[in-house]
C-alpha cells in the first residue's frame, strides 16, 4: 500500500486534467436539440476546461460547479467572468451533494471525476462516500476508489430525461471492485454509450480511461441498452463518432451478468456465444473438474526453496515437489523430469511442509530455518501469524492438474503427473469421478474454451488475462467426454499439444488441430462458429495485450 505521505500532490487530489477536445465532444454530445436543458452539474470542475465548452453554448441555463480546491475554483471563475450562467461553489463534492443537493435534479452531468484511493481520503470523505453508496444499494470497502463514489451520486441527480457524460478510468470495465457499479449503471440508465481508446489520453500519465455517455430516457421505461464502441485517440473519437455511432447498434443488456466484456463484440457473435453456452454439446468446466485456489503459503519467499538451500538445512524429507512459476511449466503435463530439470535450473522447486513432523521431531537444520525466518520477521505476516505454528502451511495436497491464475498469450492448464503441489500462482484442479484427464486437456485448448476464457475472466493489468476459481469452473466447453473416440486418436491429439506447446511453437498449431479433427469433423460444429470463436479470443487477447504495452497495472 502507497503511504499518505509518500503520494504526490496529484494522487492525493486526483488530478488529472481532462483534454480541451474531449471536453469539447462531451458537452456537444450532451447538449443536442433533443433535450431541453435546464440545470447542468459539473461535480468536480477542477480549472474550468468542461465550463469553457459550456460557456460557447447560445442557449440559457444554470449551472452548478463545485471545486474543493480555492486556486482551481478561481482560474474557473475567471474564465466565466461576466456568465452569469455559472455558480462556482468552493466545496467538497461528497459534502455538498449530501447537505445542499441530494433532492436537486439536472438535465445534464459532465465531468472528469477525481481518481483517489481510499486510502488518501479523509475520515470525514469515506464516512460520507460510504453513506453515498449505501444510500444507492452499493457496499462500501477499502477497494473503492472515489470515482465511484462520484459516479453514483452523480446518477442519483439525473431528471428524468437527461444525459450524463464523465471520464472515468478502464477499470469501469471488468476489475471485480466496480463490479457493483457496473450493475447499478445498468438498472439506473437506459443507454449507455462507452468509449474506449487504444492510445493513452492524459499526457505523461499512466491512466487508461473510458468515457462513460450515459442517458436517462422517461419513455424507455424496463428498456436498457448499451454499446461499447473503440477509437484510436481523441482526435479519431471527434472524426468518426458519428459514423461509428451509427454503424454500431446498441445491444441489450443482460442484467445477470456485471461483466461487459461481451459487449466488446457484435449481436452477431453474442449469438454465437449465446448457442454454445446453451448448446448440448458444450459443457462447463465445472462439470469436468472443481477448482480450488493454490496453496497459500503467507510467505512464498520462506516456503519455497531450491536444493541448495533445501540441502543446507535439512528440509528435503519435509519438503514437496513445487510448480511455483509458469516458466516452470514446460508442457499440458508436468513430470518428474521436468521438475528435475527446474531444480537443475537453479529454481525453487521445494515446498516446505512442516505438517509431517511433530514438534520433538524437527531436527537442528530445521530449527535453524525457522530461526533464521524468525530473525528475519519471516514470521510477522497475518497469514503466518495467525497459525498455532508459524510454520506450517496449511491445506497441502496434490491435486489433478494445475490451471494457472494469470496468463499472457494464452491459459494454461497442465496435468499434474509428479505428485507436485503449487503456491497460489496456480489453481489447484480435482477431476470429477469418470474425467478421463487427457480429454480434458482436449477440451480446453481449442478455440471455444479460449474465447470463453477471455468472456469469463478479466484484465488484470499489463496486458495480463487474471482468471478465478468460479470464472474458470464457468467456462463453457464443448462436451469431449461423451464423444466416440478412439484411444489412439486422444493420445495423438494430446501429444500434438504437448509438442506444440514444449517446442514454443505457436498455440494456434495445436489449436487448428483440435478445432478441425475434433470440433468440425466429429462433433459437426460448424466452421463459421469456430472460425467465429477464434476471432473473438483473437480480438480480445489483442485489446488487452494492446492495452498492457501501454498502460502497466490498472
Amino acid at each position: 500500500m502507497k503511504l499518505k505521505e509518500n503520494a504526490t500532490a496529484e494522487k492525493l487530489a486526483g488530478r488529472y486534467y481532462t483534454p480541451d477536445d474531449l471536453a469539447q465532444f462531451i458537452v456537444e454530445w450532451g447538449t443536442t436539440a433533443e433535450l431541453e436543458i435546464v440545470n447542468i452539474l459539473e461535480p468536480s470542475c477542477g480549472d474550468g476546461v468542461f465550463l469553457d465548452a459550456l460557456r460557447n453554448l447560445d442557449t440559457k441555463f444554470l449551472c452548478t460547479a463545485v471545486e474543493i480546491f480555492e486556486e482551481e475554483a478561481n482560474k474557473a471563475a475567471h474564465r466565466l467572468i461576466l456568465d452569469e450562467r455559472f455558480d462556482i461553489v468552493i466545496s467538497d463534492f461528497y459534502d455538498h451533494y449530501i447537505n445542499e443537493i441530494k433532492e436537486k435534479r439536472y438535465q445534464l452531468i459532465v465531468g472528469n471525476p477525481p481518481y483517489i484511493r481510499y486510502q488518501y481520503l479523509t475520515e470525514e470523505q469515506r464516512n460520507i462516500q460510504t453513506q453515498i453508496l449505501q444510500m444507492s444499494g452499493l457496499k462500501s470497502n477499502k477497494l473503492i476508489n472515489a470515482w465511484v463514489a462520484f459516479v453514483v451520486a452523480s446518477i442519483q441527480l439525473l431528471d428524468a430525461n437527461s444525459k450524463i457524460g464523465l471520464v472515468i478510468p478502464a477499470e469501469l470495465l471488468q476489475v471485480k471492485y466496480a463490479e457493483q457499479l457496473r450493475s447499478f449503471l445498468m438498472r439506473e440508465l437506459n443507454e449507455m454509450t462507452i468509449i474506449t481508446f487504444e492510445e493513452l489520453i492524459f499526457q505523461g500519465i499512466d491512466q487508461e480511461v473510458v468515457v462513460l455517455l450515459g442517458r436517462k430516457r422517461d419513455t424507455f421505461e424496463g428498456t436498457h441498452q448499451m454499446k461499447i464502441i473503440q477509437f484510436t485517440n481523441i482526435l479519431d473519437l471527434v472524426n468518426n463518432f458519428d459514423i461509428r455511432n451509427n454503424e454500431e447498434p446498441f445491444q441489450d443488456i443482460d442484467t445477470a451478468n456485471v461483466k461487459w466484456t461481451k459487449y466488446f463484440l457484435n449481436a452477431e457473435e453474442n449469438e454465437v456465444i449465446s448457442q454454445l453456452r446453451n448448446s448440448q454439446d458444450c459443457i462447463r468446466f465445472a462439470d469436468i473438474a472443481e477448482v480450488d485456489v493454490g496453496i497459500t503459503t503467507g510467505n512464498n519467499n520462506f516456503f519455497c526453496v531450491d536444493k541448495l538451500t533445501a540441502n543446507k538445512y535439512d528440509l528435503l524429507n519435509i519438503s514437496r515437489p513445487l510448480i511455483a512459476r509458469s516458466v516452470n511449466i514446460p508442457g499440458v503435463t508436468f513430470e518428474e523430469e521436468d521438475w528435475i530439470n527446474n531444480i537443475n535450473n537453479g529454481a525453487k522447486t521445494y515446498l516446505i511442509d512442516f505438517n509431517s513432523i511433530s514438534e520433538s521431531q524437527i531436527t537442528q537444520g530445521q530449527r535453524e530455518y525457522i530461526q533464521l525466518g524468525e530473525q528475519n520477521e519471516e514470521n510477522t505476516g497475518y497469514k503466518c501469524r495467525i497459525r498455532e505454528r508459524w510454520y506450517a502451511v496449511p491445506s497441502i495436497w496434490q491435486p489433478d492438474a494445475f490451471f494457472l491464475r494469470r496468463n499472457y498469450l494464452y491459459p494454461k492448464f497442465v496435468l499434474n503427473n509428479c505428485n507436485a503441489v503449487s503456491t497460489d500462482t496456480m489453481h489447484r484442479i480435482s477431476f470429477l469421478m469418470g474425467t478421463d484427464r487427457k480429454r480434458a486437456i482436449l477440451a480446453y485448448y481449442n478455440s471455444i474454451a479460449f474465447a470463453f476464457t477471455e468472456l469469463e475472466a478479466r484484465s488484470y493489468g499489463g496486458g495480463v488475462l487474471e482468471i478465478l476459481p468460479r470464472e474458470l469452473e464457468n467456462v463453457t466447453i464443448p462436451n469431449l467426454l461423451d464423444l466416440d473416440l478412439e484411444e489412439e486418436v486422444v493420445d495423438m491429439l494430446f501429444d500434438s499439444i504437448d509438442n506444440v506447446i514444449r517446442q514454443e511453437q505457436d498455440i494456434e498449431l495445436a489449436l487448428d488441430i483440435i478445432d478441425e479433427t475434433l470440433l468440425i469433423q466429429r462433433m459437426n460444429f460448424s466452421e463459421e462458429d469456430i472460425r467465429m470463436c477464434r476471432n473473438i479470443w483473437h480480438r480480445l487477447k489483442n485489446r488487452r495485450i494492446g492495452r498492457g504495452v501501454t498502460t502497466g497495472v490498472e
